[in-house]
């Protein structure tokens, strides 16, 4: 079979969902649409020296300003690995600086640099235009329905997972 072809060209009964995707068709669609979303956001975030999860941890640290690193890695819910890694790359790039907290000198303090604090700008443009291009079509009332839902899916998966 040429690589040109799709190794499997019955679309089924069900269309484009697979086989064993019919029980969750929201589910499948939910997954897609999350990693479009999240392959934009990287590709823009790319434009800016990001990488993709390193504008949440930098939102995070706008919002909340200096915070313990051990805070910051619980606030994030990922690995504590993940988490030293995207520091150290930041920290490279000059966005971020850690220093020993005053209060206890075993504990890192996280905070943005001047350079990290002019990135927000620009971060914030990226997600406005992402939530354009994102929702174009959707009138208001639509937008708002819809972040209605997923405001509803998310309890629901929070509560699964016991990270509420």
């Amino acid at each position: 079979m040429p690589a040109s072809e799709p190794f499997c060209t019955d679309p089924g009964p069900a269309g484009h969902l697979p086989s064993a995707a019919r029980g969750g068709p929201v589910s499948l669609a939910l997954s897609r649409v999350a990693r479009l979303h999240r392959v934009e956001a990287g590709r823009l975030l790319k434009e800016l020296g990001l990488y993709p999860g390193q504008e949440f941890l930098m939102m995070a640290l706008w919002d909340c300003g200096p915070v313990r690193q051990s805070t910051l890695i619980q606030s994030l819910g990922l690995d504590p690995s993940t988490v030293t890694k995207m520091l150290q790359r930041l920290e490279q790039c000059g966005h971020v600086r850690r220093r020993p907290d005053p209060a206890d000198k075993r504990a890192v303090l996280v905070e943005p640099t001047e350079q990290g604090e002019d990135l927000r700008a620009r971060v914030e443009e990226v997600w406005t235009g992402l939530e354009r291009h994102s929702l174009a079509g959707l009138d208001e009332a639509e937008r708002a329905e819809l972040a209605r839902l997923l405001g509803r899916l998310e309890g629901n998966l929070c509560r699964e997972a016991g990270e509420c």
